[in-house]
């Protein structure tokens, strides 16, 4: 199977980033609805399901991974050439827009398996990590790590993330301003959710 059609995407950091995108849609919460001085974290899994197997799977996740970064790196500087962009009903505009997408795709789907699935959105979660860090003029930046060795991975994940390549993307400048090793988050975050 193509690395492409076996990755995930999703946020990690803040831990409650899909109720906020949520309380965002409906109106409780305002734009930023995260704060300067919070961490945000995305995550890619590459081989979510079948692994990474030797050097052409390892290239392509790579590949993909450069691709997602320059995406990311393109998101953000149209948000900080454009700041309308960041206006909250701009941004509540084109989140309808793509739920709207979601609901064309998924009838029947309830109201509240609806808003799981709009929150989680990988379109979404990408355009609200860009937005926080355009909106708040931060640095960013992105490390692949893998395929995961069953030693690097903390027991209760090894079926998870053995043999995976992750790539995770911080609102920091590097590593080193971080106030963790960049796994740790994503993986504590990855055991409480089951």
């Amino acid at each position: 199977m193509p690395v492409a059609l076996d990755s995930y995407m999703g946020m990690f950091l803040p831990a409650d980033i899909q109720k906020r995108i949520t309380r965002f849609l409906s109106g409780d919460m305002t734009f930023p609805y995260v704060q300067k001085e919070e961490k945000m974290g995305a995550f890619f899994i590459f081989g979510k399901d079948f692994e990474i197997h030797g050097d052409v799977e390892i290239n392509e996740a790579k590949d993909l991974a450069r691709r997602t970064v320059e995406q990311a790196a393109k998101e953000i500087r149209m948000y900080q050439s454009n700041p309308g962009r960041l206006d909250p009903a701009f941004t509540r505009e084109n989140y309808t827009k793509r739920m709207l997408q979601i609901a064309v795709d998924t009838r029947g789907m309830s109201q509240e398996e609806m808003n799981r699935r709009v929150a989680g959105d990988p379109t979404i979660l990408l355009d609200c990590f860009a937005q926080h860090v355009a909106h708040f003029a931060q640095n960013f930046y992105f490390e692949i790590f893998g395929p995961l060795a069953k030693e690097q991975v903390p027991a209760a994940l090894q079926k998870k993330l053995e043999g995976r390549m992750v790539l995770l993307g911080y609102n920091a400048k590097s590593a080193k301003e971080l106030p963790f090793s960049p796994l740790v988050p994503f993986f504590d975050w990855l055991s409480k959710i089951g």
